[in-house]
């Protein structure tokens, strides 16, 4: 089983200026956070994170991989490529907070949990329309997907009458 907490970071304890640690997070990493809507995927990250002063470090991170969405078209399952990259100042602090590009630590804790901003950015990367490459949609979906756009469409040049509770309103429309 996954625990988040191997990925947080002990800001205190760094003992170097700069420091790279790269993962491979799979679907139990997903199905750990709590409220994720992805389930499935395996993303490789990239986090760097460098020392400006004693309380103050820059946190870049990099997630490049794939997870499982639903086709938008056939609701299937498919596969959408992520790719995104992040920066982020990183502050020791009093009152712990995040903003878009700010993230302020508890100084007598001294622990970045970047578990969510990783989730976060791979989010963002996933494009808001997903749908599956021609032709590779589920064929039964997309034949009923045709056949009620055809009757929904045919409804309106059939001609048939009107109620006439919305006849004063297609007289409006027209």
């Amino acid at each position: 089983m996954f625990s988040l907490e191997t990925l947080d970071i002990d800001l205190k304890a760094m003992k170097e200026d700069s420091s790279e640690i790269s993962y491979t997070l799979d679907g139990e990493y997903f199905k750990c956070l709590e409220d994720a809507q992805i389930q499935e995927g395996e993303v490789d990250v990239t986090m760097t994170l460098r020392k400006v002063t004693e309380d103050n470090f820059t946190l870049s991170l990099s997630v490049d991989g794939t997870v499982t969405v639903q086709c938008d078209r056939c609701l299937d399952d498919m596969e959408q490529p992520v790719r995104a990259e992040g920066s982020y100042m990183v502050k020791l602090g009093h009152d712990p907070e995040e903003t878009d590009d700010t993230i302020v630590v508890d100084e007598n804790e001294g622990m970045l949990r970047p578990a969510w901003l990783i989730y976060e950015l791979v989010a963002l990367a996933i494009p808001i329309k997903h749908v599956h490459a021609p032709g590779k949609c589920n064929d039964a979906m997309t034949r009923r997907l045709e056949e009620l756009s055809a009757t929904r469409s045919g409804d309106e040049d059939a001609g048939e009458a009107i109620d006439s509770r919305w006849e004063k309103l297609v007289k409006l429309k027209n």
